[in-house]
């Protein structure tokens, strides 16, 4: 019996599988709003057959975006468009799970494939307006935007779009919030010390630079309901040894879990200064790391598409779920191919949905005539 296509259950939550679709950006909103798009690209996913499906980093404010094309849920108008995907998924037997965010410095990126904007573009969108914030007054790279230095006021005050943001989700449906720390973005701006360079409670020690997730954590778990589950996701090492390490992870994550997270979905890497040494499986250490350094069940990432593997991640006890990118977006159906790769199985008609698999096996029913 496959490992990886067995439920998985934390809190009040059962998946059908441990297969998960990343958080992917679609670069495809309008002011944050969900839509048609997101829709389809979304649902795909529910239909053939994976258990747990991500919504894109979705911004807790406006300034808060990587591009202004970015999903949002700052404001309440954004619920009933997300509960709209959430709703067909739980349809297709996914569960839904929603990755809260803010860019930091690394906001007012250009839009992939616009980036060139007019002047009126601009307007229209706030992009010369728009001026990124961070714990220190550092620009990401060379000739991007001098962010502005947070005040201690305006840390609390992120703190709380963070909290907002998770009761939007819980009333748009979503199963899980996802407290996105790693890649460069805010919270793991104030974790690295190769972009913290604060002198107060924020900044100086890994406790002070772990503070402002601890209260984002805090807050969402205040108003997030106690049979839902809630993950972070962690940079687990900054690929620099002046940066943040394994350790810190670990250190990180018990303190996570004593707060109420249940999982950490582990990526690495996300800063400029660093340079990362990607290959297949390549993070699936740090995953195994996390999970039996700080006892937490972990989400294993980045270049796994050989079902075989993804099974011996989950067999071996390096990580309890495995998500995917690339592979689920050049094929929707990746669960329900590597089931057959994996025991043989012709058919599995129940690993699609209702309408899919009943078509399938009518056609099969024909093609046997």
């Amino acid at each position: 019996m496959s490992q990886l296509f067995s439920p998985f259950t934390l809190r009040g939550l059962t998946l059908r599988n441990r297969t998960t679709v990343s958080p992917m950006c679609q670069f495809s909103s309008r002011m944050g709003l969900l839509n048609d798009w997101h829709m389809a690209h979304l649902g795909r996913f529910a239909i053939g057959g994976f258990g747990l499906v991500y919504v894109e980093a979705t911004a807790v404010s406006p300034e808060g975006r990587i591009t202004y094309a970015d999903t949002g849920i700052w404001s309440d108008e954004h619920i009933a468009p997300m509960k709209r995907v959430v709703d067909f998924l739980h349809s297709q037997g996914a569960a839904a799970a929603l990755q809260l965010a803010h860019a930091g410095r690394k906001a007012t990126t250009p839009h992939p494939w616009q980036k060139d904007l007019t002047d009126v573009q601009k307007a229209r969108v706030g992009f010369e307006d728009w001026l990124p914030v961070a714990p220190s007054p550092l620009p990401h790279a060379d000739g991007d935007k001098v962010p502005h230095e947070l005040t201690i006021a305006e840390i609390e005050t992120l703190v709380l779009r963070f909290v907002e943001a998770a009761e939007r989700a819980l009333l748009a449906g979503f199963d899980i919030v996802e407290i996105h720390g790693a890649h460069g973005y805010l919270i793991d701006q104030f974790l690295s010390p190769l972009a913290n360079k604060r002198n107060d409670k924020y900044g100086g020690s890994r406790e002070n630079r772990m503070r402002f997730m601890l209260e984002v954590v805090e807050g969402i778990r205040n108003v997030w309901p106690d049979q839902k589950p809630v993950f972070a996701r962690l940079s687990v090492q900054d690929w620099n040894e002046a940066g943040w390490q394994i350790e810190d992870s670990v250190a990180l994550a018990k303190e996570l879990k004593a707060r109420g997270v249940d999982l950490i979905d582990c990526s690495s890497g996300g800063f400029s200064e660093g340079r990362v040494k990607a290959g297949p499986l390549y993070q699936v250490p740090f995953a195994e790391a996390v999970r039996s350094g700080a006892d937490i069940p972990t989400m294993a990432v980045g270049l796994i598409d050989d079902p075989h593997a993804a099974e011996a991640i989950i067999a071996n006890g390096q990580a309890d779920l495995v998500a995917f990118g690339r592979p689920a977006l050049e094929d929707p159906n990746w669960p329900v191919h590597a089931k057959r790769v994996l025991d043989g199985t012709e058919g599995l008609y129940e690993l699609y949905s209702a309408p899919v698999g009943h078509a399938i096996r009518a056609f099969d029913k024909t093609m046997q005539r």
